[in-house]
């Protein structure tokens, strides 16, 4: 073999470990989200919040003025004594 063709070679061997060592970095950073519960849970988390702040169920305005009328009889009768 002539140097070129080790030279070839060599950077043919070298790139198919750049693009395993990249798989494996890959795949051993999808095993440790899998098996990272508290980071789960905060992704999950963030999820629900991120959904609430955007979709704004209904309910919550009704629970809101619930709470709003509820303090202010609360409020009413306390000051009655």
């Amino acid at each position: 073999m002539t140097d070129d063709q080790l030279n070839a070679q060599h950077d043919d061997i070298a790139k198919r470990v750049d693009a395993t060592r990249a798989q494996l970095f890959d795949t051993l950073d999808a095993i440790e989200d899998k098996f990272n519960v508290p980071k789960q849970l905060g992704r999950a988390a963030s999820k629900v919040k991120r959904g609430v702040v955007e979709k704004r169920p209904p309910y919550l305005a009704g629970l809101a003025a619930g709470v709003a009328v509820v303090g202010g009889i609360v409020v009413t009768v306390l000051r009655r004594r």
